[in-house]
């Protein structure tokens, strides 16, 4: 597909005019041009949006799956409370200012009565069959003052015609359904899981397709534009929309983030998470996580929301790294988003508010190095004017320049924030900031935490840079090599009230539990029969002995002299490992799958070699836990069979399947089955995400 940049140069040309037009005739300054790709205006909308809501919701909700096979019971979906105001309004309070909806996943289930299929609501008991959900979100919406989007999965494992032609009408009739009956929508989602088994119409295969053809993507992007002509298209299913995928779901684009990918063909996944500096298209980067570890609900979930200090952090590696944050909040069973989802999220805009609620830079003076033609049209006050349209810019051939900016007392500050007028491309490739310290200039990347380190290079539309508080006069802001002449719109600089992080919990193999907190002055609280710990409950003072074959530890850290306490650490533990050996493996490495440690893992040697490990008694087995490799797709077990014995010889396979969208999102996988005495637990690898080696992290039974 041809990247479209219409009438950017007609733009372009009438910011110049206006800029210069009001401007004294003698005093004319010629305005910056553009440099590069640049957005379309559909796209500096999005990107203006910031944040804004996924919400997952589907038979998938009733059989307590990721992705369903597309032969669920349509009896299964009758909730008794479905209120889609009520997600609308939790979506608004957690800042969210829009929604996108799973109006068809994986599955293939249609959460509208489409026309094209019999495997949708209409046949459901929810309302007689009556019901809309797609219709009823998109008026919640339009009611709580949020903007609209829908997701519709290409891949379909409940139609007969997937894989061939014919679907291909099936998919773009439904894709009108969705974008001419429902309003405006500011984005269509299309998710890259592509072809795989199904129940495809009762065939029960595997149907592989060319994702890069099969779904003839430019004729399907003519006609989203033509029904939606405001809309921005998300899509890693293989060819590239408006936005890009970042290459993970757990919350972050890279520290260096270019808006810019080339116009044709793909780039490795380690690319999209940080863009490419010479490309040629404008496709800037979308952050997609859940504020759960599953995308839909799971009511074991219910105590591993997100705490707001994690989400924080999410916020400052998506937005505050010129991405946007696409935060999903699944729908429970009742047809609500539940409680514990709803206080996060508004817990999380709060602290959002607060944390930018002071702009410092109000009372601070501002002095340019270098300023374009020496007018004051680009001088350097136009960071702090509050005006997006206005900014600060040097000549033509000045590509290293300085701001500093001074305040009359003292002030306290730990957020610097900077953005570029993006509208003219993004230039600045890496800049630094300074603090005036005890007389001298000291370089506050020197204060950041290891992985923000390399962080003071791009900027885009957002940068934020958090650093330790410290007590100054005087910033300074240097860009030290830009494409062109920076263009700086705003800069803002705060200081954020703590918020408070939650313990690490861990547990050794001969099963000694320890408990850090993340801020040395704080006391630690916890408890171990699954109810939420207070100052009431046990204080952690050193490292204690657990046994058992399950345990879930849950932890506070508090702050009494400031009042503050963190969110709650939670930590499911299975059998203690002490006994435990690997067995099937001769390398001593195949022990680190055992070691308690999710931060050493092994592979296997090759494909058909099955992982067995004694347990070292016998004992009754109900779960199953598995943490895939981290530092890549190679290696990762996407379908397995997992079998029990008491002697090593006799098997029983207890589950098979697939852990579902563990590529995008490789946390823990639990399975659960029947109780059954066992002794020893047989892992096999069926398939993997990529390689010929099966890779695990860790693993826990219980």
């Amino acid at each position: 597909m041809k990247w479209q940049h219409y009438h950017r140069g007609m733009r372009v040309a009438v910011v110049a005019s206006l800029l210069s037009a009001s401007m004294p005739i003698a005093a004319k300054v010629k305005a910056p041009v553009a440099v590069g790709p640049v957005p379309t205006e559909n796209q500096m909308r999005w990107q203006e949006m910031e944040e804004y809501a996924f919400i997952h919701y589907s038979l998938n909700t009733y059989t307590d799956m990721e992705w369903g096979y597309g032969n669920e019971d349509l009896q299964l979906f009758n909730p008794s409370r479905l209120d889609a105001r009520q997600w609308a309004k939790a979506c608004k309070d957690a800042g969210m200012k829009g929604i996108i909806f799973t109006a068809k996943h994986h599955s293939g289930f249609c959460m509208w009565p489409s026309a094209y299929t019999d495997y949708s609501v209409k046949n459901t008991p929810w309302k007689n069959g009556k019901g809309d959900v797609v219709r009823e979100l998109a008026e919640a919406c339009k009611a709580e003052g949020l903007r609209f989007a829908v997701y519709l999965s290409p891949w379909d494992r409940n139609h007969a015609d997937y894989g061939k032609p014919e679907y291909i009408t099936y998919f773009r009739n439904q894709l009108k359904e969705l974008l001419t009956r429902y309003g405006e929508m500011f984005e269509v989602w299309f998710d890259g899981a592509n072809g795989g088994n199904g129940y495809y119409g009762g065939a029960d295969e595997t149907r592989q397709i060319d994702r890069t053809t099969y779904y003839q993507w430019p004729e399907t992007y003519r006609l989203i534009r033509q029904w939606q002509p405001n809309i921005v298209i998300w899509n890693d299913g293989g060819d590239r929309g408006d936005l890009r995928w970042v290459g993970t779901e757990a919350g972050y684009v890279g520290e260096t983030n270019w808006s810019l990918l080339h116009e044709t063909g793909d780039v490795p996944i380690e690319m999209l998470r940080y863009g490419v500096k010479e490309g040629d298209a404008w496709v800037p980067g979308e952050v997609n996580t859940s504020i759960r570890p599953g995308w839909f609900y799971h009511d074991y979930e219910d105590s591993r929301v997100k705490s707001v200090s994690k989400l924080m952090d999410t916020y400052y590696k998506s937005v505050g790294r010129n991405g946007t944050l696409l935060l999903n909040f699944p729908v429970n069973l009742d047809g609500q988003i539940h409680p514990n989802d709803v206080a996060t999220g508004k817990n999380f805009a709060q602290t959002v508010k607060e944390v930018f609620a002071n702009d410092l830079m109000k009372t601070a003076k501002v002095k340019a190095s270098q300023t374009r033609g020496k007018s004051k049209l680009y001088a350097a006050d136009k960071v702090k004017d509050g005006d997006k349209h206005t900014y600060w810019a040097t000549d033509d051939n000045i590509t290293h320049a300085a701001l500093t900016m001074t305040w009359k007392n003292p002030i306290r500050a730990n957020r610097f924030m900077v953005q570029e007028y993006i509208r003219l491309g993004q230039r600045v490739e890496d800049f630094m900031l300074e603090a005036w310290v005890d007389g001298a200039w000291k370089e506050l990347k020197d204060m950041l935490v290891e992985e923000d380190k390399d962080g003071t290079t791009t900027i885009g539309y957002k940068r934020i840079i958090c650093f330790p508080t410290i007590e100054t006069s005087q910033l300074r802001f240097t860009v030290k090599q830009a494409k062109a002449c920076p263009l700086i719109s705003h800069i803002g600089v705060f200081e954020a009230p703590q918020v408070m992080e939650e313990p690490l919990i861990a547990r050794n193999k001969e099963g000694v539990v320890s408990i850090q907190a993340m801020n040395s002055e704080s006391e630690v609280y916890y408890t171990l029969d699954g109810s939420t710990p207070t100052t009431l409950s046990a204080r952690y003072t050193q490292p204690f002995s657990t046994s058992g074959k399950r345990l879930m530890v849950k932890a506070i850290a508090v702050d009494g002299t400031r009042g503050k306490q963190s969110g709650v650490a939670v930590k499911e533990l299975g059998m203690v490992k002490k006994l435990w050996r690997v067995v099937s493996a001769e390398d001593e490495k195949a022990q680190r799958v055992i070691d308690g440690s999710e931060r050493t893992g092994w592979y296997q040697p090759t494909m058909g070699t099955d992982l067995v490990v004694d347990l070292g008694e016998t004992t009754l087995v109900s779960g199953f836990k598995y943490l895939p490799v981290q530092w890549g797709k190679e290696g990762i077990i996407t379908h397995y069979r997992l079998s029990l014995s008491t002697d090593n010889t006799s098997w029983t396979v207890v589950s098979e399947g697939e852990f579902s969208n563990i590529v995008n999102n490789p946390l823990w996988q639990t399975l659960t089955f029947h109780p059954t005495q066992a002794r020893y637990v047989k892992v096999t690898a069926l398939r993997l995400a990529a390689g010929n080696q099966p890779g695990y992290e860790e693993i826990e039974v219980f």
